[in-house]
C-alpha cells in the first residue's frame, strides 16, 4: 500500500479463530498501524497475545475503547456487534462486521473487494463482510455475470467445522478418537449448540448449519440466498442453497450450478476464472487437477475447478469452488476491506 499514513486499528474478538487470523493477515500484509487495541469479552480480558515483536494485553470491549480508533475489526459475534459497532461509529472508527447483524442493513455495504468494492464508499461508518460461504460463492460468480449474465445459482455445501468456532473443532477430534477406540461420542455441540438435539460429526454429514427458518431452509442457507443477490445487485436471481456440515478442520467446499443467458463453452468459463482476481483456477479433469479443502486451507485465493456442461440444460454449467473459511471467508476479506477504505480514501 503506498499511502504512508499510519492508523490506529482495534480487533473486536482478538481471542477467538477468526480474530487470531485477523492479526495474523494485519502481519502479513504489514497494514499500517500505529496504534493496535486488541479487544473482547470481559472473560478473556487480561490474555497477552503476541503482535509482530511486541506483546499486546487483551482489554474489554467497551464503547470507551474506540477513543481515537480509525478502524475497527470486528469479530466477536452479532450480539456484540450490535452492542458495540455504532459506539465505535459515534467515537469516529470505521467498522468492519465479519457477523451477520448488519449484512442485509440496506444502509450498510456487504462487500467482496474483488466483486463490488466500489459499494464501500457508500458507507456510514460501518461495512458488513459477507458469510464464508457467500465470499467465496460470489468470488468466483462476478466474472460469470459481468460477462455471460447469470440467471439462475443452485449451491450445496461442504462446510469444514472450524465455521462454527473452535469448540467444535475439539469436539470433531474428541469424537473421531472415540469412535476409533469404539467408545460412545457424546455430543454436545453440532449442528447448533443452542438447539434441543445434536449429533455427532465424526464421520457424519449434518445438513443443518444454523437454526431452521419458517420455509424449511436454515439461517445459513438463506444468508447465502439473499447475500448473493445483494453483493451481486440482482434481487431478481434465482438462488438456492444446501448448506451441510462435514467432519473435517479448514475450508468450505461448494457444489455450485449455474445458469448463464446464453451458451457458453467451458474454455470461455475457465478464461473468465483464470483471469479474475483473487481466483485460482485448478482445472484438469484429464490429469485429476481439482481444489480441495486441505490443500485450500492456509490460502487466501479461492479456488474453482470441474468446471463443465450440464447434460440436459444447455446454458447450465457446474462448478467446484473451495476457499479457507477463515481466510478468504472472514479475516483476509476483512483487511482487504480496510485496505480498500485507505487506497481509495473512503474511511
Amino acid at each position: 500500500m503506498s499511502n504512508s499514513k499510519m492508523y490506529n486499528v482495534a480487533v473486536v474478538g482478538a481471542t477467538g479463530a477468526v480474530g487470531q487470523k485477523i492479526l495474523e493477515t494485519l502481519e502479513k500484509k504489514d497494514f499500517p498501524i500505529d496504534q493496535l487495541k486488541l479487544l473482547s469479552s470481559s472473560r478473556s480480558a487480561g490474555t497477552k497475545m503476541k503482535f509482530k515483536e511486541a506483546i499486546y494485553t487483551v482489554e474489554e470491549a467497551t464503547p470507551e475503547s474506540f477513543e481515537n480508533v480509525d478502524i475497527a475489526l470486528f469479530s466477536a459475534g452479532g450480539s456484540v456487534s450490535k452492542a458495540l459497532a455504532n459506539e465505535a461509529v459515534k467515537k469516529g472508527a470505521v467498522v468492519v462486521d465479519n457477523t451477520s447483524a448488519y449484512r442485509m442493513d440496506p444502509e450498510v455495504p456487504l462487500v467482496v473487494p474483488e466483486v463490488n468494492e466500489e459499494d464501500i464508499k457508500k458507507h456510514k461508518g460501518i461495512i458488513a463482510n459477507p458469510n464464508c460461504s457467500t465470499i467465496q460463492m460470489v468470488a468466483a460468480l462476478k466474472p460469470i455475470q459481468d460477462q455471460l449474465g447469470l440467471e439462475r445459482v443452485i449451491v450445496s455445501t461442504y462446510q469444514a467445522v472450524s465455521g462454527a468456532g473452535a469448540e467444535a473443532v475439539e469436539e470433531l477430534k474428541d469424537q473421531s478418537q472415540a469412535f476409533l477406540d469404539g467408545e460412545d461420542l457424546n455430543p454436545e455441540l453440532m449442528p447448533v449448540k443452542g438447539e434441543e438435539h445434536h449429533y455427532p460429526i465424526a464421520f457424519n454429514a449434518l445438513p443443518q448449519i444454523d437454526v431452521f427458518q419458517e420455509n424449511g431452509y436454515t439461517f445459513e442457507e438463506m444468508k447465502m440466498i439473499n447475500e448473493t443477490k445483494k453483493i451481486l445487485h440482482k434481487d431478481a436471481l434465482n438462488v438456492a442453497a444446501t448448506c451441510v456440515r462435514l467432519p473435517f478442520f479448514t475450508s468450505h467446499a461448494e457444489s455450485v450450478y449455474v445458469e448463464v443467458n446464453e451458451p457458453t463453452s467451458v474454455k470461455i468459463l475457465q478464461g473468465l476464472l483464470n483471469d479474475a482476481d483473487g481466483v485460482t483456477l485448478q482445472d484438469d479433469p484429464d490429469n485429476q487437477v481439482y481444489p480441495t479443502p486441505l490443500d485450500a486451507a492456509g490460502k487466501p485465493d479461492v479456488f474453482v475447478g470441474r468446471i463443465r456442461q450440464d447434460l440436459d440444460v444447455k446454458n447450465g454449467y457446474h462448478l467446484w469452488i473451495v476457499s479457507d473459511n477463515l481466510l478468504k471467508g472472514a479475516a483476509w476479506n476483512s483487511v482487504q476491506i480496510a485496505e480498500s477504505l485507505i487506497k481509495n480514501e473512503w474511511l
